[in-house]
């Protein structure tokens, strides 16, 4: 192998353009597009106010990939959010980032998923699976996979999340044009007694479908040339989704109406049962099963470098850090997180996990874009260079400054909708403090 394809932290780089564009597409299409749209069209009762949830969360999205785009190129090392906050507001910031995505928001997300890869594979078994064993073998095989190296994983899930996409586009043409038109009826009277607050409601599932943009920064020491690379696909990737989901809403709404579609728990099954008849639900269950497999193809090879980045600081059991001699992987930090999920997966606690994500992801999003304010500040103070790396947030003040407001506005949502459970995950996040300064005094001691 030749050195030039080991990075500094160790990793083999190996993830080119086109791979990291079905990264960040990989992180953001998981199994939520397929039962949210119903969720939101529950909530609002009118086609386009749903299309404007969706409009509104894609501009968030947007957004936020220009401010990443920028942090990327000005931190193009493996950690992503981890290292922007470490970087600008120290060590502390970027541990307790990397403890709750660890603890809660990426292993909760994923057993989630894991458990939904269970139950639509079993639908195409007959219910003759054990699903438990199904949500840790998916793990077990996926952390083997990417054990190999970043070439294995990246391979792996470049072909699950081009599958992903294509079986979405079926999924799509399916409504728009196979499904008969759904007849119009009269809107149904509602007792809302908050429009505002139904509206803020519908959006979380929105904002919830549209995260995960951010993890491919995670490997930014495996992509090449990352501060060209995955600026590129930061904004491509994000464009391609806010597409997909707007085409997919509109696939649903056609083929059986805003009022059908809130009612629904299945509106996968629903539309493709008008297309194609009595095989809808298991098309259905098979489009989601491949989903899932490839959220968590991608999952499993962007997190674990989180760990990884925070074991080589000396914040976390430093063998964690460890890399296999071959491929190149952060193998311990793999297992770990592939175990982790498995064992939220069977406790069936990860329901409840999940319902803090959203509340924390986007706690950390607003820190994460407050950081290019941080950095030019300091520059102007001191009067030195503001080093971007080739990219600028376009009208960064105004962009930046939109994005961090809306993280503040769908933190609000969330703590309205959902106050206990946002106060236990910003709990969960604070437990981390006494570990941080254990593991800082153990880096201390052993220093000395």
């Amino acid at each position: 192998m030749a050195s030039k394809e080991i990075g500094a932290e160790g990793l083999r780089v190996a993830i080119g353009l086109p791979s990291a564009v079905m990264l960040v597409m990989g992180g953001i299409v998981g199994v939520g597009i397929f039962a949210n749209p119903a969720i939101v069209a529950h909530d609002l009762h009118s086609a386009p106010l749903v299309l404007l949830a969706w409009s509104l969360g894609g501009a968030l999205a947007l957004l936020g990939a220009f401010v990443y785009a920028e942090l990327a190129a000005r931190f193009p090392a493996t950690g992503g959010e981890y290292v922007y906050l470490r970087d600008t507001y120290g060590p502390l910031a970027g541990f307790l980032y990397a403890w709750t995505l660890l603890l809660v928001v990426q292993a909760g997300g994923m057993a989630a998923v894991c458990i939904v890869f269970a139950k639509n594979l079993n639908v195409l078994f007959n219910g003759s699976l054990s699903e438990p064993m199904v949500a840790v073998g998916v793990m077990a095989a996926l952390a083997g996979v990417n054990s190999l190296g970043a070439g294995s994983g990246n391979g792996a899930q470049s072909l699950l999340g081009a599958l992903k996409i294509v079986v979405i586009g079926a999924l799509i043409a399916a409504g728009l044009f196979l499904a008969p038109h759904a007849p119009a009826v009269p809107a149904a009277e509602q007792a809302i007694t908050s429009p505002w607050k139904a509206f803020g409601a519908a959006i979380i599932p929105v904002v919830f479908s549209y995260g995960g943009w951010q993890t491919a920064g995670f490997v930014s020491g495996e992509i090449r040339d990352p501060a060209r690379n995955l600026v590129k696909a930061l904004i491509i990737g994000v464009a391609g989704v806010i597409t997909i989901y707007l085409l997919i809403n509109i696939a649903f709404l056609r083929a059986l109406g805003v009022d059908a579609l809130g009612r629904t728990l299945t509106p996968t099954s629903d539309v493709l049962a008008l297309a194609v008849g009595p095989s809808s639900a298991k098309l259905a269950a098979a489009a989601i099963a491949l989903s899932a497999l490839a959220y968590l193809s991608q999952s499993m090879l962007t997190a674990p470098r989180v760990c990884f980045a925070l074991a080589r600081d000396g914040l976390f059991f430093r063998w964690a850090a460890a890399v296999t001699e071959n491929g190149r992987a952060p193998m311990i930090a793999i297992i770990l997180q592939a175990t982790w999920t498995a064992v939220l997966a069977l406790s069936g606690h990860y329901d409840q996990i999940l319902s803090y994500v959203v509340s924390m992801n986007f706690l950390f999003f607003g820190a994460c874009a407050s950081c290019l304010f941080a950095i030019r500040w300091r520059a102007r103070r001191t009067g030195a260079p503001v080093e971007d790396g080739g990219f600028r947030t376009p009208w960064h003040t105004v962009t930046n400054g939109l994005f961090i407001a809306a993280c503040i506005t769908v933190v609000a949502c969330s703590f309205w909708a959902y106050p206990v459970n946002s106060l236990i995950g910003y709990g969960i996040m604070l437990m981390g403090l006494p570990l941080y300064f254990y593991w800082r005094r153990q880096g201390t001691l052993e220093a000395s």
